[in-house]
């Protein structure tokens, strides 16, 4: 194990602790046009809205490199820990690097400090990360996450949106991310209300992804034929919760009745 002296010590930050042992990422080197050529796979839309006493955040399972679908069951919506959650949109490789370098740097804040970080300051982290991608942003390799959870000291839901720059800004209800997120955040908009319960907010997130999937092509609807729905999770008081497959099957059974008796 590395050792490091009191003034030299990275403390609970372990993006610095990878750093200091040298297993920092390369700088990267090349052009757009060179990433461009790659075909890197893209995430598309994700969505967060706010309940009466929590959060649901919901996203498509299609990854699509250009005109193609390179992946029909990715999932874009993660737990972060037991009371918040990261939607990614954007290259799918850094995303999930980069989430999963948030999950352990959660871990290592919480066994360092004997306490979990506030949610603030967890917001503020994954604003750092963003940040640090920035190079790769430039060449086209753009991750811009919604971080969403239930913070314990106010006792409620919140949620941030991210900009390529690391900038963040936290939303009073709802936010959408991705290709498709002109229409999903429209049927948002147009639905949410003050005091939604957990299976309104529910229905509303996945009414949304089903609008985004019937106008972008890049965001995936629900497929029953391979049994394939957007991941869906709900964050209250006691944790994160993944809404099933077979409930969300029910749910979107009934969209398509609806949609088909206009």
């Amino acid at each position: 194990m590395p050792y490091f002296t009191p003034s030299d010590d990275p403390g609970s930050n372990f993006p610095e602790l990878l750093r200091r042992v040298g297993l920092d990422a390369p700088a990267l080197t090349g052009s757009t046009d060179a990433m461009t050529s790659l075909g890197v796979p893209h995430a598309t839309t994700c969505v967060a809205l706010r309940y009466d006493g929590g959060v649901v955040m919901a996203g498509d399972r299609r990854a699509t490199a250009g005109n193609l679908i390179s992946h029909r069951t990715m999932e874009k919506v993660v737990q972060a820990d037991r009371h918040s959650g990261v939607a990614i949109a954007g290259s799918a490789g850094p995303a999930m690097e980069m989430v999963k370098m948030f999950q352990l740097q959660l871990e290592h804040y919480e066994k360092v400090e004997g306490q979990a970080l506030s949610l603030e300051g967890k917001a503020n982290q994954l604003s750092t990360m963003v940040r640090a991608n920035l190079q790769a942003a430039m060449m086209g390799m753009v991750v811009v996450p919604i971080f969403a959870g239930y913070d314990l000291l106010r006792s409620a839901g919140r949620l941030w949106d991210f900009d390529a720059t690391g900038g963040r800004y936290e939303e009073r209800s709802h936010v959408s991310t991705g290709s498709g997120s002109l229409h999903a955040g429209t049927v948002i908009k147009v639905g949410f209300r003050d005091g939604l319960t957990r299976d309104e907010a529910i229905d509303l997130a996945a009414r949304s992804l089903w609008e985004a999937a019937d106008a972008d092509s890049a965001t995936g609807g629900p497929d029953a034929l391979r049994g394939i729905y957007p991941v869906v999770a709900s964050i209250d008081v006691d944790g994160w919760v993944r809404v099933d497959d077979d409930d969300l099957a029910q749910r979107y059974a009934a969209i398509v009745q609806e949609v088909a008796s206009r």
